[in-house]
């Protein structure tokens, strides 16, 4: 812990408090030139105001005021707006000590100390309240504050500190909309000229589908002709708005076609070209529909009979009849001599037409007039839209400034409580001092028995403030007692789910195989005689007792080898042992006796090499049988010699 309070003593000591510059002080970028030494000595004020004595390594070597000081000066740097109403020094009055203990443990619950903290912990404190409270306290330091003292000191870079520390202020200001922004804040708080959301159509490229020269064409012309989109406004306020609009109406076409294409388009099974086209011919279809039922009642009444307009070409010939084309020359082609040729048989129907197109352009003037007066009532209904729109607009800006004239008005209302208060005391501060030694007395007693009572509280509270630490750790146990239990208990029954879900899997694979095996048994036949079975039974005990017997023989042959290899082997180690003795007793005299002597060792250690080989070949071999017994015999096609072979 010793090393631990080393180091939070280290980052009171040297941290400055250049992040808790407050808007305030922001006014310092206007003479930053002359007063750049206040500047600086305020960036890089430390913590303590006073300086801590070297020998201070420790926390318990803290006194209150110590602690005080620092609590307060931390929670400047880390909420400016917080800790400004702190004072960073113990009153000499008990009462008001209480005060300043209550008011900072609040302020510590409000920065987001989650710990046990009150009154007690700054006047009445214990070592593991202070250092946990100052090592939460220093993890919530700004970073920035931190390197303050690593940066240059130039008057470059205290502008920029300052600049930096004003544009902070001004984003921690919530954003407010320039019609709901007070006057004072105008400057500062709107983002520019305002325009109205005015838009226009826009023009631009994009992909079509037909033949190569269409594409070829579109191409060029959006290369050569087609003016930039900033080019196409008349005045750049519309820019932004004409965009958004554009940007907005492509979107939502894109999410209805979307949707469109998702509720009926698949449904329809088609691709999307020919569902398409099928909507397009709908609506063309539609369209002649509509004009055939417009077109109807007009010729019903020239006629003065019922005539069907069967089809929409009849209605446009006659229409194109009306023209005076009869006299202009035209180069005809093969289509148009047919249609003439067609139509010349119809010329006395094109007679009679004639008087109902007369009529029709007679109707037409008061057509005119019906859409000139159409015309006037949408304008007039445009222009009290507008007004409607700009009384609405006038009734929004009224009735926020009514909202901001009330908010001013009880912000005034509780400044002039607040003064007003202020001033009783005062009031009161100036009754008691014609008889000022009596009152000094009199407030000296009432301050002392304060102080007594709120010991006594402290007592009492300490009293009963013991035990209950006790069985909040006593029940916080039992909770991580319990929190283990259930999990272990989880764990228990995942594994039990587990095994129930493998149990299953085998109690149903039981199940098909007993369902198979009753199957067979169904199907063997009923009538075999208990004779046959006797007789069956007989034969397998008789195969296996001959068995049994082979099985004896094996057994008793392998028995006999296995002795025979262990002689040999114990005969062949004490032969080895002793011509080894032998010869290595010569070895050491003559040369050609020390080379039998290592052919010896060769001989030997091949030997055991080639024992050894023999055991593995044996093993194998039988484990070939017992596999070939597993399989089964091998097909008539199998050839031994062809797989040994391979």
């Amino acid at each position: 812990m010793e090393e631990v309070d080393r180091i939070l003593i280290h980052a009171l000591r040297q941290v400055g408090t250049m992040s808790a510059v407050s808007p305030f002080n922001c006014s310092l970028i206007g003479n930053v030139a002359t007063e750049n030494t206040d500047v600086m000595a305020h960036c890089r004020r430390p913590i303590f105001s006073k300086e801590v004595d070297e020998d201070v390594d420790s926390i318990r070597q803290f006194t209150s005021e110590l602690l005080v000081e620092g609590v307060v000066r931390c929670i400047r740097v880390i909420d400016p707006g917080l800790g400004g109403g702190l004072a960073p020094s113990l009153p000499p009055g008990m009462s008001a000590r209480f005060r300043v203990g209550m008011s900072l443990a609040q302020a510590c619950q409000d920065v987001g100390y989650k710990g046990e903290i009150g009154y007690q912990t700054f006047l009445y404190s214990s070592e593991p309240e202070i250092r946990s409270l100052l090592m939460f306290l220093v993890e919530k330091l700004p970073r920035e504050s931190a390197e303050a003292s690593a940066q240059p000191s130039g008057k470059s870079a205290v502008l920029q500190r300052a600049i930096a520390a004003a544009i902070r202020a001004q984003l921690d200001l919530a954003w407010v909309p320039p019609n709901c922004s007070l006057p004072l804040h105008c400057e500062t708080q709107s983002g520019g000229l305002l325009n109205s959301f005015y838009t226009q159509p826009l023009s631009s490229p994009h992909c079509t589908e037909g033949s190569e020269e269409n594409l070829k064409e579109v191409k060029e012309y959006h290369r050569d002709v087609l003016p930039p989109v900033t080019a196409q406004f008349s005045s750049s306020a519309s820019m932004v708005a004409s965009l958004l609009e554009q940007h907005a109406a492509e979107l939502s076409a894109a999410q209805e076609w979307d949707g469109e294409w998702k509720s009926q388009g698949l449904l329809s099974r088609l691709t999307p070209q020919e569902y398409r086209s099928r909507k397009l011919a709908r609506l063309q279809k539609r369209i002649q529909e509509q004009l055939r039922s417009a077109a109807q009642p007009s010729s019903e009444s020239a006629f003065g009979v019922s005539r069907p307009a069967s089809d929409l070409m009849d209605v446009l010939q006659s229409f194109r009849a009306s023209a005076p084309t009869e006299h202009v020359l035209m180069k005809g082609t093969p289509f148009t001599h047919t249609q003439k040729f067609t139509f010349t048989q119809e010329a006395a129907a094109v007679a009679a037409v004639t008087p109902i197109l007369s009529a029709r352009e007679s109707g037409g003037d008061v057509q005119l007039r019906q859409q000139e007066e159409l015309s006037a009532l949408q304008a007039q209904f445009q222009q009290l839209c507008s007004d409607v729109d700009h009384l609405a607009a006038d009734m929004r800006r009224t009735a926020v400034t009514h909202a901001q004239v009330l908010d001013e008005l009880k912000q005034r209302e509780l400044g002039n409580t607040e003064k007003e208060e202020k001033l009783q005391v005062k009031k009161k501060t100036i009754d008691l001092l014609p008889e000022a030694d009596n009152n000094v007395v009199q407030l000296q007693s009432l301050v002392e028995a304060s102080a007594k009572r709120v010991v006594n509280l402290a007592s009492q509270w300490e009293k009963r403030r013991a035990p209950l630490i006790d069985e909040h750790r006593r029940l916080k146990e039992i909770c991580s007692r319990q929190e283990l239990d259930s999990s272990r208990k989880l764990s228990e029954i995942k594994s039990l789910h587990e095994k129930i879900h493998v149990s299953t899997e085998e109690a149903k694979k039981k199940e098909e195989t007993y369902k198979q095996l009753l199957t067979e048994l169904e199907s063997l036949p009923q009538d075999a005689s208990r004779s046959a079975y006797t007789q069956r039974i007989l034969e397998i005990v008789s195969n296996i007792k001959k068995q049994k017997e082979e099985i004896t023989k094996i057994l008793s042959d392998t028995r006999e080898l296995q002795k025979e290899i262990n002689s040999l082997t114990g005969k062949l180690d004490r032969t080895f042992a002793v011509t080894d003795e032998l010869v290595f007793k010569d070895a050491k005299k003559d040369e050609s006796v020390r080379k039998a002597y290592k052919y010896l060792a060769a001989l030997h250690e091949n030997c055991n090499q080639l024992i050894q080989t023999i055991e593995d070949t044996g093993t194998i071999l039988r484990e070939i049988r017992d596999l070939e017994e597993q399989v089964g015999p091998p097909p008539p096609w199998f050839c031994w010699e062809d797989s040994s072979s391979l």
